[in-house]
């Protein structure tokens, strides 16, 4: 039985909410083998942004009719079967091209409509699907991309994640939200998951309840980021592990049924949860869940960002797991397939991919460990990479995406090649480049953001980056913040050069750029850039 649409009736609907009131997003389903049949022009333009609902956008420029596809992965966790199908739908559909996204997911670029009910049904046959990697819906699960072998987690959480992602899999009740959704599960104690970011995390805590000393999640919602971020809010309330579903299934209920409606740019649960405040979001979540205890002890112990470099032992004895970086998320086809050969040579053959858009191969018995160290098989994909290019992370850019103003992918890559060429200091400097204000490539939480624009060149206008300094999730998290100034696209590698040099001349032994800016505010770093800016104007 379907699901009263409460909000139907509210006035002044966005034109968006009054098309799901005719047909729900997953629909697209059933329309697409008859769009792949007749070709893309048998599309109507006003069908265009319903394949969101599919994990599918039209990629730049759209009337050349190619998409852009995303892939759920729920905690990153892949089988080698997974992975080579993936593979081989890059090799065989998208021209070599695959990135690993800030959600764990895998994105694929060039597909055209015909070719879709085949990726379908190959992803199918091996568990995978993109419903829902896009639009007004749920997206994938992040979490944590060591769970179950992981000796920082608090306990596994691997069939919590499984459990909730399948629920709302194609589920007609939550397949038209006020806009998309964002959830995080992870027990692992260094916040793989960004829980700050999300609109719905579990955290690992721990709590006395009836004179027992147990494990399960404090609950956080109302994050997101975007051209308005917000960090999650801390709810007063401690989950259990086997009650998770149904928190999950709570708050969605909430978003979906109170969640506003009237404008796409105010949709997200994050605006609900800041003009309700935390104590009353957790009074409606009590009219559907009952009492739940009051939060526990968050067993969180910093913020990794999602970086598991190098190889570590995991919490089963004998056993290890091995960190890669790859440069700025991308792979091409014969790296993928070569990933899946070595996984299953020196593992179990599983891969798992990270947040941080780079890849873990676990299960490695003890005695590979040393040979598996040794290997040098590719030239960029390293378990030690160096150090501004294994910390930067980059959006799609203006390659692919309609929405970006600026290239990123590239230009991001060749600078922190660049940087590491010419400057070496003695800690990492996270810097993340995003094409618009979306900010998929999580600009805010990165020490170094660089956001990109327009500005007036001697020929019209360039390419162009604001910078923003100072992001973490330590501590609850702080976005950063803008520097006055922008700089054009040419001139950025110079300018970030004299930029990290100054930050290394002026800096404590071991001290983090975060903790460099605690100490000396922000000002100094202004007048530099200033000083830079005027430098290369002259």
């Amino acid at each position: 039985m379907a699901y009263e649409k409460i909000w139907k009736d509210r006035p002044n609907l966005h034109a968006s909410e009054k098309k799901k009131l005719i047909k729900d997003g997953l629909e697209i389903f059933n329309d697409i083998p008859f769009y792949a049949q007749n070709g893309f022009d048998s599309i109507p333009k006003e069908e265009w942004d319903s394949f969101k609902w599919a994990g599918l956008y039209l990629q730049r420029p759209k009337e050349d009719g190619y998409f852009m596809m995303r892939v759920n992965i729920p905690s990153g966790i892949l089988s080698n079967e997974q992975v080579e199908t993936l593979a081989g739908i890059a090799r065989d559909y998208g021209r070599d091209v695959i990135d690993i996204t800030t959600r764990q997911a895998i994105q694929f670029h060039w597909l055209r409509i015909e070719e879709i009910p085949d990726i379908f049904e190959r992803l199918k046959r091996v568990g995978l699907s993109s419903a829902g990697a896009c639009g007004d819906i749920t997206r994938n699960i992040v979490g944590n991309p060591l769970a179950g072998i992981d000796k920082d987690e608090l306990f596994d959480t691997t069939s919590i994640v499984k459990e909730v992602y399948e629920y709302f899999q194609m589920n007609e009740e939550f397949s038209n939200l006020p806009r998309k959704y964002k959830l995080s599960i992870s027990a692992n104690v260094c916040n793989a998951s960004n829980a700050e970011i999300n609109c719905l995390s579990f955290i690992p805590a721990t709590k006395e309840l009836d004179g027992e000393h147990v494990v399960g999640f404090n609950v956080k919602v109302g994050g997101g980021l975007s051209a308005r971020p917000y960090l999650a809010r801390l709810l007063d309330v401690f989950v259990l592990p086997e009650q998770v579903k149904d928190v999950a299934i709570a708050i969605t209920t909430i978003f979906r049924d109170y969640g506003y409606r009237e404008k796409r740019h105010y949709a997200r649960l994050k605006f609900l949860v800041a003009d309700w405040g935390v104590d009353t979001f957790k009074e409606k979540l009590f009219e559907y869940t009952g009492p739940l205890p009051s939060r526990g002890e968050d067993a969180s112990k910093g913020w990794n960002a999602g970086y598991f470099y190098g190889i570590h032992e995991q919490k089963q004895a004998g056993y290890y797991y091995a960190g890669f970086h790859v440069p700025v998320g991308r792979l091409h086809t014969k790296e993928l397939f070569e990933i899946a050969a070595l996984a299953r040579k020196y593992g179990n053959g599983d891969v798992r991919t990270c947040n941080s858009q780079n890849f873990i191969i676990p299960n490695v018995p003890k005695e590979k460990v040393e040979e598996l160290s040794r290997l040098s098989f590719f030239q960029n994909i390293t378990t030690k990479p160096q150090s501004f290019i294994g910390y930067a992370v980059s959006c799609t850019g203006i390659e692919y995406c309609n929405l970006a103003l600026v290239e990123t992918k590239n230009r991001l890559r060749a600078i922190a090649t660049y940087l590491d060429e010419q400057l070496t200091i003695d800690v990492p400097v996270r810097i993340h480049m995003v094409g618009c204000p979306n900010s998929c490539g999580q600009r805010q939480i990165a020490d170094i953001g660089l956001q990109g624009v327009k500005m007036k060149g001697e020929k019209g206008l360039v390419e162009a980056f604001e910078l923003y300094v100072g992001g973490t999730l330590i501590d609850g998290g702080k976005f950063n913040e803008k520097l006055k100034g922008k700089i054009s696209g040419e001139e950025l590698p110079d300018v970030l050069l004299s930029f990290l040099t100054f930050f290394k001349d002026e800096k404590q032994a071991g001290e983090t750029f975060y903790q460099f800016i605690g100490r000396v505010g922000i000002q100094p770093l202004q007048e530099k850039l200033n000083q830079i800016l005027e430098e290369v104007t002259v």
